[in-house]
């Protein structure tokens, strides 16, 4: 298959071609190592993601909290809008409908 894979299977594949055991043990303990090191990072940077998508979504909802009638009409559509039922055609439809109460 193309592609690359999420895992490396060398340490393995290593143990199945007859590496002394204490070379597979020691790669072994290294993977962890590099694993949880890259994990440690990882979950600084989801912090930060988060952090920055809570901001983003706070933002946004002050758009709505502004006292002007349009903004309020178009956040009652939104809001009651199924996306699951919703076809192509009818989002285009309900699009240029919000569209037109902004007089664009």
């Amino acid at each position: 298959m193309k592609g690359g894979s999420e895992h490396s299977f060398g340490i393995h594949v290593a143990k199945l071609a007859g590496m002394p055991k204490k070379v597979v043990e020691r790669a072994e303990l290294m993977l962890r190592q590099l694993e949880m090191n890259h994990a440690t990072a990882e979950n600084a940077s989801l912090k930060e993601s988060v952090k920055a998508v809570v901001q983003e979504a706070n933002m946004q909802l002050s758009f709505f909290q502004l006292n002007d009638p349009v903004l309020e009409q178009i956040h009652d559509q939104l809001v009651t809008i199924d996306i699951n039922t919703l076809t192509p055609v009818e989002a285009l439809m309900k699009l240029n409908e919000i569209k037109k109460l902004t007089g664009g």
